[in-house]
């Protein structure tokens, strides 16, 4: 008798590589958005069947949920800077601006170097090998957690999550730098029922991303898909206007920013200053420092996501004035 899993899995396997041959010839820009969603979801739930429910908390929650936020947002700047934006309801089709054929060989090519080179790897890869399954294993009782991927992420490879940390910070203070200079599209005009939904589900919302926070010492979660979850907050606080940032707001976001990452290589820092390697965390303080990592460094996460949504600085109305009289 067939497996009904292998079923599933073949079904599931087809559509996701539909799904992203779909998204990339969609020749409307809306559309390609909702089959990039989508297809984040799918790939969540393959990696879900690939028992890696770490990486399927983090596609859903960054990849495909704050991702297709910031995607949506885009496009709706997009509108607004081609003049478009109340053409959409009348003719319901955006569609894609042509790309030089150098741009689409060009990155072809560099696509068809990254696949090469992955296949080359898998291909090289021992068959069966022991992994490293059995290092941390053994290291697991030093770790501070009961977790293997946050004793990883947090202690054992504590640099890696260090820098991508850094990334985002990088990230926002690009888009703030960037944006200065580009007009501003108006916010969307939402309804009532849209701000009353936005209420019903804050309170939930923030209760799910603290639990993924907290749970990650022992399970399936941490400091990346809670402070997604959590940025999904400031997100719909954001879309409903129960909050508009306001210039005086500036210092407080940019201490959430590298609060973070301030707090992550401090902690580094300390620890070298007791006389051992970076990031070595003496065994009895190791869950006291790893929690507290984590849990700033979630702050800083949804903190700079939200700002990722919402994009440009805030900044006084007579400033912006000034800005654009120069």
């Amino acid at each position: 008798m067939t497996d009904p899993f292998l079923i599933l899995d073949l079904l599931l396997a087809g559509a996701v590589i539909a799904l992203a041959i779909a998204t990339l010839t969609a020749r409307d820009l809306f559309a390609a958005i909702v089959l990039f969603i989508v297809l984040g979801l799918l790939s969540a739930l393959a990696w879900v069947r690939l028992s890696a429910p770490d990486v399927a908390l983090a596609e859903a929650a960054i990849g495909t949920g704050v991702t297709g936020a910031l995607l949506l947002k885009t496009l709706h700047h997009l509108r607004y800077v081609a003049g478009t934006l109340g053409e959409q309801a009348a003719h319901g089709v955006t569609p894609v601006t042509p790309v030089p054929m150098s741009v689409i060989w060009a990155n072809a090519a560099f696509c068809g170097l990254i696949t090469l080179g992955l296949a080359i790897a898998f291909l090289d890869a021992p068959l069966g090998g022991p992994g490293f399954d059995a290092l941390v294993a053994d290291a697991m009782p030093a770790s501070g957690v009961d977790h293997g991927v946050t004793a990883v992420l947090l202690n054992f490879r504590s640099y890696d999550t260090l820098m991508e940390v850094v990334v985002l910070l990088a990230a926002v203070i690009a888009v703030w730098q960037i944006e200065r200079g580009l007009s501003e599209a108006p916010a969307p005009d939402l309804s009532v029922i849209w701000q009353g939904f936005a209420r019903l589900t804050l309170p939930a919302i923030v209760v799910v991303g603290t639990y993924l926070l907290w749970k990650g010492s022992e399970a399936p979660g941490g400091a990346f898909q809670g402070g997604a979850v959590l940025a999904a907050v400031g997100i719909l606080l954001l879309l409903s206007r129960l909050y508009v940032p306001h210039p005086s707001h500036r210092a407080l976001a940019r201490w959430g920013f590298v609060l973070g990452t301030g707090v992550f290589a401090g902690v580094a820092l300390l620890v070298t200053g007791g006389g051992r390697v970076t990031f070595e965390y003496p065994p009895e303080h190791a869950k006291t420092l790893i929690l507290l990592i984590e849990g700033l460094v979630t702050v800083s996460i949804a903190v700079t996501l939200a700002a990722l949504f919402h994009g440009r600085e805030p900044v006084a109305l007579r400033a912006k004035e000034a800005g654009h009289d120069a």
